[in-house]
């Protein structure tokens, strides 16, 4: 999908029919819900494991359905990078699904939420431009070491128990960690980006609601343009980030290494659990 500005809604019937398809995977009451999974690695023989790592929006309005579907998906664990006070308030609580083990990874503390941070952070928000993006996917990286870590923990000890990880969207934090993992299991930057890009689709169904959210922020009440813009995931965004993670992280194993203080035998059995043999056709 080529980069737009991400202000003009969608045809509807171009959107069904993509997120009714793979990578998009249907859990009624979440959206943005993809598989990582069926991505060619630079091994020949080798591509990322179908059915092992989800990503997705906030799971707070999961519907019974889509709880049935979640365990019949196998997804034993669902990790959560949101933090207290955006749950507070846009009111999404944690909910609670049987045979799923909900765990708290949130990227931020709650002083990252002050009145000042978050001016800041919408304010880049709003502007929509990569450095923008740039700035605060730094952020992201330089809080979320513990939190990706647990995440990655996770893929070394159980390669056979299926997981989600998610924050609000589905876009900022939920796209850093799975760029670290597809980068982690080699996958080309071109899939990388075109992951990231597919949010903008993913995100659509919701995009009135989103709306209604944010317009109760001053800084975009008056302004839907910059609400809009603030949910732009541009495939060039991700090329300027995967560039930042190596210009300024020393690239993902590096970063692994030292904020999630990983091994190099931890990082050898993440990529080996994240990856399965390519099927034949």
């Amino acid at each position: 999908m080529s980069d737009d500005d991400g202000l003009k809604p969608l045809d509807p019937a171009y959107v069904a029919e993509v997120i009714s398809n793979p990578p998009f995977v249907s859990i009624p009451g979440v959206s943005n819900v993809r598989d990582l999974g069926s991505y060619p690695t630079t091994s020949s023989n080798a591509m990322t494991k179908p059915g092992y790592a989800f990503r997705a929006a906030e799971v707070s309005n999961i519907t019974k359905e889509g709880a049935e579907q979640m365990r019949s998906l196998h997804i034993t664990t669902v990790f959560d990078l949101r933090s207290d006070p955006e749950m507070t308030k846009y009111s999404t609580p944690i909910p609670t699904i049987e045979g799923v083990h909900i765990i708290r990874v949130p990227v931020f503390k709650k002083e990252d939420y002050s009145p000042e941070s978050m001016a800041k952070k919408f304010e880049l928000y709003a502007s929509g431009t990569t450095e923008a993006f740039i700035q605060l996917y730094s952020q992201i990286l330089n809080h979320g070491g513990k939190a990706f870590g647990t995440i990655l923990r996770h893929v070394r000890d159980k390669p056979n128990s299926p997981f989600l990880f998610h924050c609000t969207a589905g876009k900022d934090r939920t796209g850093i960690m799975a760029a670290i993992l597809l980068k982690l299991a080699s996958v080309d930057d071109h899939y990388i980006c075109h992951d990231y890009s597919l949010t903008r689709i993913g995100r659509e169904p919701d995009r009135e609601k989103v709306i209604r959210r944010l317009s109760t922020e001053p800084l975009f009440a008056a302004n839907t343009d910059a609400a809009l813009r603030m949910l732009t995931s541009r495939y060039s965004t991700m090329v300027a980030f995967l560039e930042l993670l190596e210009r300024v992280y020393g690239g993902v194993e590096e970063y692994v290494k030292k904020y999630c203080e990983l091994t190099e035998e931890d990082i050898s059995r993440i990529r080996t659990n994240l990856v399965s043999p390519r099927s034949r056709i």
